[in-house]
Order: C-alpha cells, then sequence, then structure tokens
C-alpha cells in the first residue's frame, strides 16, 4: 500500500523509525522502494551530487522535475517527496503554490519539501498546505543558504537552538506533516522531538529524531565529499572501478565478446 504523510505521522505515535534516502533516477528509485524505504526524497542535492555543482543553487525547477518524474516512475509504496529549488518558493507562497503544484502535477510526488522556518516561511508552509499541497519542512543546517551559513553545524549557542526550536514550532503549526533537522547538536535534535507532534527526520542530528535519512550515494560509497555524519554501508566506487577496468582491459585484449 502506498505511503502518505499521514502514516509518517501515525509510526511517530507509534515510535516507529522512519527510513529515508534519496534518488535521482528510475533505476535507483525502483531499488530503494523494493528494499522497503518508507520515504525517497528527490533533493536538491542533485545539483552537487549528481549534476556537479558546487552548491544546490544553481539547480532549476526543470531540472527538478526531470529527474522526479524518472523517479515516480521507480515507486510503487514509498512517500515521494521532492524539493523545492532555490528561488521557486522564497519570492511569494503564489510563486511557491506555482512550483510545487507543478511537481505534484507531473511528478507523481505527493509532497514537497522546503528550507526555512518563521515568519515568512511558515506562511508559505500554511499556503502551501491550505491548496492542499503537502509539506515537508527543512530546518538547522539549509544548504540553500550556503553563503549565510556555510555547511557548519547549526543550533550550538543556546539562541540559535531557542531559534530553531520556534522555527519547527512554527512550521508544525503551519501545517508540515514532518520536519528534517540537519547538521545540529544531538541534544537539540532530541529536545525539538519531544515537543513537536509531528515526526522528525535527522540527518547529522543524532539518534532520537523520529527516522533518519540519507544521501543515497554517500550511504553506497560513491560520493567524493562525504559529510562528517554520513555512514557508508557499502565500497561502490571500487567495485564500479575495477567492473569497469575488467571490461576495458577484456575488450583491449580481443577477450571479449568471446566467439560464442
Amino acid at each position: 500500500m502506498a505511503i502518505t504523510p499521514q502514516n509518517s505521522i501515525e509510526w511517530k505515535r507509534q515510535k516507529r523509525a522512519i527510513v529515508a534516502l534519496t534518488a535521482w533516477d528510475y533505476a535507483s528509485a525502483k531499488l530503494l522502494d523494493r528494499a522497503g524505504v518508507d520515504l525517497i526524497l528527490v533533493g536538491d542535492s542533485l545539483a552537487m551530487v549528481v549534476l556537479g555543482y558546487e552548491t544546490t543553487l544553481p539547480l532549476t525547477l526543470e531540472e527538478m522535475l526531470h529527474h522526479a518524474k524518472a523517479v515516480g516512475r521507480g515507486i510503487k509504496n514509498a512517500l515521494m517527496v521532492v524539493d523545492l529549488p532555490f528561488l521557486t518558493y522564497q519570492e511569494s507562497p503564489q510563486q511557491a503554490i506555482h512550483s510545487a503544484g507543478r511537481i505534484l502535477k507531473e511528478t507523481g510526488a505527493r509532497a514537497v519539501k522546503l528550507e526555512g522556518g518563521y515568519p515568512a516561511m511558515a506562511e508559505t508552509v500554511n499556503r502551501l498546505v491550505l491548496a492542499g499541497i503537502p509539506v515537508l519542512g527543512h530546518l538547522g543546517l539549509t544548504p540553500q543558504s550556503v553563503h549565510q551559513l556555510g555547511y557548519r553545524k547549526q543550533g550550538k549557542s543556546p539562541e540559535q537552538g531557542d531559534r530553531i526550536l520556534k522555527e519547527a514550532i512554527a512550521v508544525q503549526e503551519a501545517g508540515a506533516f514532518a520536519i528534517v533537522l540537519e547538521h545540529i547538536p544531538a541534544e537539540l535534535a532530541r529536545h525539538i522531538t519531544q515537543q513537536l507532534a509531528i515526526p522528525t527526520i535527522g540527518i547529522g542530528a543524532g539518534p532520537d529524531c523520529d527516522g533518519q535519512i540519507l544521501v543515497t550515494h554517500d550511504l553506497l560509497g560513491l560520493s567524493d565529499r562525504q559529510p562528517p555524519f554520513a555512514k557508508v554501508y557499502a565500497s561502490l566506487q571500487s567495485v564500479i572501478l575495477d567492473a569497469v577496468q575488467q571490461y576495458a582491459a577484456q575488450v583491449r585484449d580481443r577477450q571479449f565478446p568471446d566467439r560464442e
């Protein structure tokens, strides 16, 4: 049965951990879905991991739609969420509704994700929800604010922690069904998780969130730039390199294909 945003809220009540990963193509999405991943995010990290940009900022809505359509064709059960790229929702709630509406109409996604809290982003979340578009929030380290925040851990001071908590409450009250907490102290993530009725999904935020998400390329050992909080479960770079080198050697030695 297809997973919905409401399922994630119920899972928090049941204390069932949410498993989330990223995907940007049909084959990967199909495998993650078969493996039982609960939430598949078509994240704007697409810009850096797949398209080779230095930050997420250059990514366009058209590029996101192109990849999200492929992901959508590979998913049967998981909840598919798509990031709103930089400057496709910050100008106004109307712009956000237009961008998010295209994503839901054209890709098969059941929700969108956006970065930031109150006051402006909480209002945007509320307007999207009122338009029938489920929203996953994103607080803490917000990569679209890289030129303001860098990639440093956020919420380390009491003042920063209090601000992130208030933003989380505001985003919840605006109607978000869950919130990603990225690269914040574990103690702060635990406190926010305890205060919210909606689930938190951590990435570099400790073990006490209601779920966890990683970039799939990091999990599989395919990334050149590994974040400090990621865990490598397989080293596929070396596996792929070895396979391709074997193929190349056999072609050059006239061993592939064989005569039969």
